[in-house]
């Protein structure tokens, strides 16, 4: 599959999973109306890959927007890839159906297209999910059928070990983050530097009529990473849009390359001192 122009790329199980994709997720600040009103900006502008989760609390807006839009013919179901996440409190056997059911409910949906365990620290190889329905078949087996990865991943850190090993074992890396991250100070260190006000990224916008924003998820999706990108602002909601517009050379390529930091902006500090740990490995 060519990478650098397909708008898609096709999971284990045979689906297609939209390769930029509407990030939900908000800081307690933002109002759950805001989830509402611009999923329907994001439909309308194009996107048909939706990232959400439990813990995110606005899941029932979000599948409201989505039904509103099926109802009005913009989409079909079908046409929708939708993402859901396990939270830690439900990774025990007989919690993970239950979560699933109630995402379900908030979502007045019959079926999500993809859940995730969201920040697995506790588990380990080997583990597994119990059985989703009476002929035996897992949501996910972590030796198995593990098809996305979905990471921090951006220009300041990207991922280039872990891309090239995920490629080898047809497991598509799905970018959170992609911008950077919402400066919310108790995830992010205030003293990190903005990754959109970067010099390169800056000089390459100007020179392509692009923005900064766009360079760098068009730099991602380059490298066949699934792009998630997260914006309450309709002119920026269409403009990410735009990224499948355009075409950043070998040289542009090579000079993102090289403004990478291998800087996360989300470190969970709260966890630093567990076992399991993700951070300490070289991924």
């Amino acid at each position: 599959m060519d990478l650098k122009h397909s708008r898609s790329v096709k999971l284990n199980d045979g689906h297609l999973m939209p390769r930029l994709g509407f990030g939900t997720a908000a800081s307690g600040d933002v109002p759950k109306s805001k989830s509402y009103e611009f999923t329907k900006v994001a439909i309308d502008a194009g996107f048909r890959h939706f990232d959400s989760a439990f813990i995110y609390g606005n899941e029932e807006q979000v599948g409201e927007a989505i039904r509103e839009k099926i109802a009005d013919g913009t989409v079909k179901r079908e046409d929708v890839f939708y993402t859901t996440k396990l939270w830690a409190t439900h990774f025990r056997p007989e919690f993970v159906r239950p979560a699933l059911e109630k995402s379900l409910k908030k979502l007045q949906m019959d079926y999500v297209d993809l859940i995730i365990i969201h920040l697995p620290v506790p588990m380990k190889p080997g583990d597994e999910l119990i059985p989703m329905d009476d002929k035996g078949q897992f949501i996910l087996d972590t030796v198995d059928l593990r098809d996305t990865w979905e990471v921090e991943c951006h220009v300041y850190l990207n991922q280039s070990k872990l891309l090239e090993y995920c490629k080898s074992k047809d497991i598509a890396l799905v970018a959170y983050s992609a911008l950077g991250s919402q400066r919310d100070p108790s995830w992010v260190d205030q003293n990190s530097p903005v990754l959109l006000e970067d010099p390169v990224l800056k000089a390459i916008a100007k020179k392509r009529n692009r923005t900064p924003g766009q360079v760098a998820l068009r730099y991602l999706l380059q490298r066949g990473v699934v792009v998630l990108a997260k914006s309450f602002n309709e002119k920026r909601i269409k403009e990410n849009m735009q990224i499948f517009e355009f075409e950043l050379t070998a040289e542009d390529m090579k000079d993102i390359d090289g403004i990478n930091k291998n800087l996360r902006y989300t470190t969970l500090q709260y966890a630093a001192n567990h076992p399991n740990y993700p951070f300490n490995e070289e991924y």
